[in-house]
């Protein structure tokens, strides 16, 4: 094994973690670590723009004191915190999947590459001791879900894996009332941070409330440490932090382009998995990059906030 990382090794088995000798040494002299998803690399962002915006939010993470551990998986091993030349390969390498939770043993026994979705992200997070971890927009319920039954992953992940999640909110492509109802019905905690309404990625208010608002790093903190000193289930704590409203996109035309997308999803005949990529590109494509440029707005907030509540967790 390269000096620089650590395993973690099932009985009789190879390596399964890879963790960083960096994240290694944070997490034992107990110093702030955000966990980063690898989907808007590899998946979320056009080349070779990708490889600059990963880079700038390790800085970003970097800038507030905290250490980034950008997750995703490299020849069937799960890596906690990248190096320069494998996050180019998760950028620019053809062929990454896109991995959510359940993809992970199947990426792990066949010797496959790929970028973390928020669920693997979350669960592979937790599995290396990381509390803390940011990214864009939670996945949630589709809309016409009494017909199609389509939730994401993330929800029921996030029901039973111990991790904050900072994020914008859910998709405003999705269901965003039924995710906050099935979000209830889980027992994942939700609080706005310094809102009283639910942001919807794009933009900071999705048209619904929360029933929690958390003012800074350190009442997140100690939501965490309650969470922990209840000892109730494993579940996440959802952070929803709204992206600025200069920089949210436009609402008029958020809600326009929109539904002339959902038409033409229905048009199209496009269903299941393919749904959420057609819509987000079509309102990439028709807002002009607008709607791209809210969502990396969104993100670097997210991985800003996410370095602050780890330095508030790491001070105890």
């Amino acid at each position: 094994m390269k000096p620089g990382v650590k395993a973690t090794r099932p009985a009789g088995g190879r390596p399964v973690l890879v963790v960083s000798d960096e994240v290694q040494t944070a997490l034992a002299r107990q110093r702030p670590v955000v966990a980063l998803e690898s989907t808007i690399i590899a998946h979320g962002l056009p080349r070779p723009r990708n490889l600059r915006v990963a880079r700038e939010l390790e800085a970003a993470v970097r800038q507030e004191g905290a250490v980034p551990a950008t997750i995703a998986v490299l020849d069937g091993r799960p890596h906690i915190g990248l190096d320069d030349k494998q996050t180019e390969r998760i950028a620019g390498e053809d062929g990454i999947r896109k991995l959510g939770h359940r993809d992970l043993p199947l990426a792990v026994a066949t010797g496959a590459s790929g970028a973390t979705t928020v669920s693997a992200t979350a669960l592979l997070a937790a599995r290396a001791g990381l509390r803390v971890f940011a990214t864009g927009g939670l996945g949630g319920v589709h809309r016409e879900w009494t017909a199609i039954q389509d939730e994401s992953a993330d929800l029921g992940l996030l029901a039973r894996t111990r991790v904050t999640v900072v994020c914008a909110g859910v998709k405003s492509i999705l269901d965003v009332a039924a995710t906050l109802q099935r979000l209830e019905t889980l027992g994942v905690a939700v609080a706005g941070y310094r809102t009283e309404r639910f942001p919807g990625f794009y933009l900071a208010d999705s048209g619904h409330p929360v029933d929690w608002t958390l003012r800074s790093p350190d009442d997140v903190a100690e939501v965490m440490r309650a969470q922990d000193a209840l000892a109730g289930p494993e579940s996440a704590l959802v952070v929803a932090n709204p992206v600025p409203e200069e920089e949210q996109l436009d609402p008029a035309l958020h809600a326009r382009v929109l539904d002339r997308a959902l038409r033409e999803c229905d048009a199209r005949g496009v269903t299941g998995q393919a749904v959420t990529p057609f819509l987000l590109d079509f309102l990439v494509r028709h807002t002009e990059g607008a709607s791209l440029e809210a969502n990396l707005a969104a993100v670097r907030g997210n991985v800003r906030l996410a370095a602050r509540i780890a330095t508030a967790w790491a001070r105890g």
